[in-house]
């Protein structure tokens, strides 16, 4: 199992996922806007809140800090790539705002992925970091997204039980 975790979280795997995702996310877009149960897979996958879950399990599971910033990085970075070559292959609507947004959000990602490995310590400050990471997760659901939704509720135990249950070594 161990084997297996090392390899998937390898900043090369981490790459090649993040560009396949890029590739299935610009597909839900486009063909799951139906809703079921209130909400769309497309609308789960558009928002910030998916993707702040994602980056956590990556962070906290990669092998160590360096390797948790890159993984993150290449994942983000990856997703964005193939996800706008897809948008402009399929004449989808995309505007310069949101690619700007989301390469800032990639950018800034390392730090991110480095706070969140920060938080398998104990003490004040990782408390903290654990904290900001829900008022991040909240805060940009209801102002930018106006959550939260069924999904958040799922989004946020998934995040309790990383953050604030599981041990790590």
């Amino acid at each position: 199992m161990e084997k297996i975790k090392n390899i998937i979280l390898h900043p090369i795997s981490m790459l090649i996922i993040g560009l396949i995702t890029g590739v299935i996310v610009k597909l839900i877009d486009i063909y799951f806007r139906v809703q079921h149960l209130g909400f769309s897979l497309s609308d789960v996958f558009s928002q910030l809140g998916v993707w702040i879950v994602i980056g956590v399990i990556i962070s906290l599971f990669s092998k160590n800090k360096r390797y948790a910033m890159l993984n993150v990085f290449l994942f983000c970075i990856g997703m964005l790539i193939t996800y706008y070559i897809t948008a402009e292959v399929t004449n989808s609507v995309y505007g310069w705002n949101f690619i700007k947004g989301w390469v800032v959000f990639a950018c800034c990602s390392p730090l991110m992925a480095y706070l969140v490995t920060l938080t398998k310590n104990k003490g004040i400050f990782p408390l903290i970091i654990k904290i900001g990471i829900f008022v991040v997760y909240l805060v940009t659901d209801i102002l930018l997204f106006g959550g939260p939704r069924i999904y958040d509720f799922i989004f946020i135990l998934l995040l309790i039980y990383l953050l604030f249950i599981k041990k790590y070594q």
